[in-house]
């Protein structure tokens, strides 16, 4: 079953046969992101994502989704502190919605949803939100889950439309960024971001239509975002001094 795992390690479909009495406390601690440094960003994430974080491209020049990052250092992000408080800005969707995730057998399948058993606010002590009712129903919780995981299905799919423009039109390049913490010389790479040049020469109806689809905002927000790797290089030299 494909999902966008990333933290998640023991996911199970929601049920009534299995998850009748369980709960779910969550929002208390991001201690599950502690060992990222960026995560999937949908398109429509790029205004509030980027008033405080860079916002990258991953994967190849053929295939490829938006990140943002949240610290300069892989596998440690700065922003969840050692109490699992989110201490930095926006809180991108693709960790609001854990423990909670979609699954899809393929892609012409029923989405199901997933929730991953090993979160630590997962209880059958009455903590938090319950998932069903005692006749086995869904909760209004629940309910409001799933309607995020749709909403947030949707939008990835316009994500991903966006990006097969941005390779279609060979927008993306190449990129990283070398910097010093102490006497250490450092390298990140191995991102994509778009060419503002090749960006500007595109065609007059293809600029039109991007700007209708509002994809042109997303390009320059991108951009403009790229600015934040200092903010992320300064936190990482702060950590070591």
């Amino acid at each position: 079953m494909a999902t966008q795992q990333l933290f998640y390690r023991k996911l199970a479909p929601v049920n009534t046969a299995q998850h009748r009495d369980l709960c779910v406390r969550s929002g208390d601690s991001y201690g599950f992101a502690a060992g990222v440094n960026s995560v999937p960003l949908t398109a429509i994430e790029f205004a509030a994502a980027a008033a405080d974080h860079p916002i990258i491209f991953a994967g190849t020049e053929t295939s490829v989704f938006p990140a943002v990052v949240l610290g300069a250092r892989p596998g440690f992000n700065p922003l969840v502190n050692a109490d699992g408080r989110w201490t930095g800005g926006y809180i991108p969707a693709f960790v609001r919605r854990y423990p909670f995730v979609v699954g899809q057998e393929k892609p012409d399948a029923p989405f199901t949803v997933l929730i991953d058993e090993a979160f630590e606010g997962c209880n059958r002590d009455g903590r938090g939100e319950r998932l069903f009712d005692s006749d086995g129903n869904q909760t209004q919780f629940l309910k409001n889950v799933v309607a995020f995981l749709q909403d947030y299905q949707g939008r990835f799919q316009r994500t991903q439309a966006f990006c097969a423009r941005l390779v279609e039109h060979k927008l993306l390049q190449p990129m990283q960024i070398q910097y010093k913490v102490g006497e250490e010389q450092r390298n990140l790479s191995g991102f994509l971001t778009i060419d503002r040049e090749r960006l500007k020469g595109l065609a007059p109806d293809v600029l039109a239509d991007m700007v209708a689809k509002d994809e042109l905002e997303c390009c320059y927000l991108h951009l403009s975002s790229l600015r934040h790797f200092q903010a992320a290089i300064d936190r990482l030299r702060t950590q070591a001094d």
